[in-house]
């Protein structure tokens, strides 16, 4: 008798069919809402993994997170925090399937799904040539969030007779010699005979198509989640592409009254009496001692905080705007706080909002920079909540239901945030100084021509549908507010010692609001630490505005720069670009889109006038 192929081997596996769950690795709780949320994809050692949806998580101990306003604009009861069980007690967490499926070995070049190379339990191992496996580095995915190992076998035998995949009885190989960075590089054979081809071509945006390839309407990442009727094109992606995986994220600051008093005490168990009775919660919250730090409180006083929450939540809401809508009426919220100012108070640690205008007077920001107010937030909180995701092109106001990825097989009635804490300078622009400036000749139509390239995406977005274009938000007012954020944190990351991707902008540029916050927050107390309120001493930001508007004067990339018809992605800036103006990602929260140096300083032919020109 010969003896057995030895891939058919299966070496240190215990007798018996017992499977247990695989500890992976470990990841932070921010980075499962803002990194590797559900549907996106972590490398951990020699392999791959898809996380998968929340309804498979443990949150049995996981902490709410609770932020009113963002919890009923999202529609759902509430918000945890990603679990991050003791790692000498838990046995579960965050869950995650393996993906891709297909894998190679670098020894003996063979491409084949993961299971068939008999691997020992626990590595990613060719049984063969005992050499650690490769997880396939392309992927098939649509804009609708469907998501499939690369079609490697119809690639090969395309133009063949053989439609279905392994028919020819072949097994697929491998190579990657290394000797260009091309995917020229890249080859695919079949040891049925089938000639060997490139991956030079797969990324074409019909490429999949041309073949007869269909997407497969597949979920992955959600545990029997059956696939979905689909008819978008596939697209070939590379497994580690920022396109694989882009986060649907919605975020809100904690105001008043929801962030003191008896608001933030029936904030942290709202969720176990939203639902009950009024003698239910008093007995509930004599028995758990809820107001023991608070004497100046009743239990009446939280049986009358959540029947007005409980009454707000039945309010009907709008969605005929859609998320803008929603995220134009959480920013009012804030502006109107912002605006106002909420001093600290005795009992300081238990605020989340302190908001105060400087000590000395801002004449001179008034006069000859049109700022009307500054605010120095001394203290404020954020909560950022993944709703869904998107594949292939970044979200757009235009996207349309089909493009909101689940996360859950079923509807969820919370989702994943995280929390953070931290400092910040609010700017208010006198309003009727801005209106002046939006009027005169030349500001709307440098504005116009990036509404226009704008609308456009838009309008390619949405496809040959007869859903109306939603609105550019790129109006003068917004580009002038955009712009100055950006330089702003350009400067105070010189000037204040934080880097420019521990800053972030907040832009209130909606009808009759003008303001802008910048501000750090990080979910220790790193984010409180005075640095960026001490940015908004007047005397300092005058001196900053000044330098600021000075540096924007002159780009190393002028003349080119600012006389730039239309420049960054998709030409949605003008005078905009690395050298001057643009920011990290995690600083702008428009993509950097919707800038244009000339909105603060004018064009050099004085054809249109920059808002601090004087």
């Amino acid at each position: 008798m010969s003896p057995a192929n030895p891939r058919l081997r299966r070496r240190g596996l215990p007798t018996g069919p017992v499977r247990t769950a695989r500890r992976l690795g470990e990841v932070r709780r921010a980075q499962l809402v803002t990194t590797y949320g559900v549907g996106a994809m972590i490398a951990v050692e020699n392999e791959s993994f898809l996380v998968r949806g929340i309804d498979s998580w443990d949150v049995s101990e996981a902490p709410f997170v609770i932020e009113p306003r963002l919890s009923r604009k999202l529609r759902v009861k509430g918000f945890r925090l990603p679990p991050a069980p003791d790692p000498g007690k838990a046995t579960d967490g965050v869950r995650a399937v393996r993906f891709p499926v297909m894998y190679s070995c670098p020894e003996c070049r063979l491409l084949q799904p993961f299971r068939r190379f008999n691997s020992p339990t626990g590595k990613a191992e060719c049984s063969t040539c005992q050499e650690s496996l490769v997880p396939s580095r392309f992927v098939m995915a649509c804009t609708r969030g469907h998501l499939e190992d690369f079609p490697f076998w119809k690639w090969v035998h395309r133009g063949t007779q053989r439609t279905e995949a392994g028919t020819c009885g072949g097994e697929l190989s491998f190579h990657a010699d290394g000797s260009t960075a091309s995917l020229r590089a890249v080859r695919i054979a079949c040891s049925c005979g089938a000639e060997e081809v490139s991956m030079e071509g797969a990324f074409r945006r019909r490429a999949l198509r041309d073949l007869g390839i269909r997407c497969g309407g597949r979920r992955p990442w959600l545990k029997d989640g059956p696939a979905e009727g689909c008819d978008e094109p596939p697209r070939t992606l590379q497994r580690g592409s920022s396109s694989v995986w882009f986060p649907v994220m919605h975020s809100a600051l904690s105001i008043p009254p929801w962030s003191e008093g008896i608001d933030k005490i029936t904030a942290g168990v709202y969720a176990k009496l939203k639902d009950e009775d009024p003698a239910f919660i008093r007995r509930y919250v004599q028995v758990e001692n809820v107001l023991k730090h608070h004497p100046q409180y009743t239990p009446d006083d939280v049986v009358s905080c959540v029947q007005r929450w409980r009454a707000q939540e039945t309010e009907p809401t709008d969605d005929a705007g859609g998320e803008d809508d929603a995220r134009t009426d959480l920013y009012r919220g804030e502006y109107d706080s912002l605006c106002k100012p909420h001093p600290e108070r005795a009992d300081a640690g238990d605020q989340d909002f302190v908001c105060e205008p400087p000590g000395d007077p801002i004449d001179a920001l008034r006069t000859f920079h049109g700022v009307e107010q500054v605010m120095l937030l001394k203290r404020l909180r954020e909560v950022r909540a993944l709703q869904s995701f998107r594949r292939v092109e970044e979200p757009s106001p235009a996207d349309g239901p089909e493009r909101r990825v689940a996360i859950s097989l079923d509807k969820p009635d919370w989702l994943p945030a995280f929390e953070v804490s931290g400092e910040g300078v609010f700017l208010r622009l006198d309003n009727e100084r801005l209106r002046a400036w939006e009027q005169q000749p030349g500001v709307d139509e440098r504005a116009r021509r990036i509404r226009h390239n704008h609308e456009r995406l838009l309008r390619e977005r949405i496809g040959p549908s007869d859903k109306p274009v939603p609105s550019s938000r790129a109006t003068p007012r917004f580009v002038l507010l955009h712009t100055l954020a950006h330089i702003l944190i350009n400067e105070w990351s010189l000037d204040g010692g934080y880097p420019a991707a521990a800053l972030r902008e907040r832009l209130y540029a909606e009808e009759d609001m003008a303001g802008v916050l910048i501000y750090t927050a990080t979910s220790d107390s790193a984010g409180s630490l005075g640095g960026i309120v001490a940015q908004g001493d007047p005397d300092r930001l005058d001196a900053t505005l000044r330098a600021a508007l000075q540096r924007a004067r002159w780009c190393s990339n002028d003349p080119l720069c600012m006389e730039s018809e239309a420049s960054g992605a998709d030409g949605l800036n003008l005078a905009a670009c690395h050298a001057c103006v643009l920011l990290p990602e995690t600083s702008c929260e428009n993509n950097n889109i919707l800038l244009d140096r000339a909105a603060l300083i004018g064009t050099p032919d004085l054809r249109t006038p920059g808002f601090f020109s004087g």
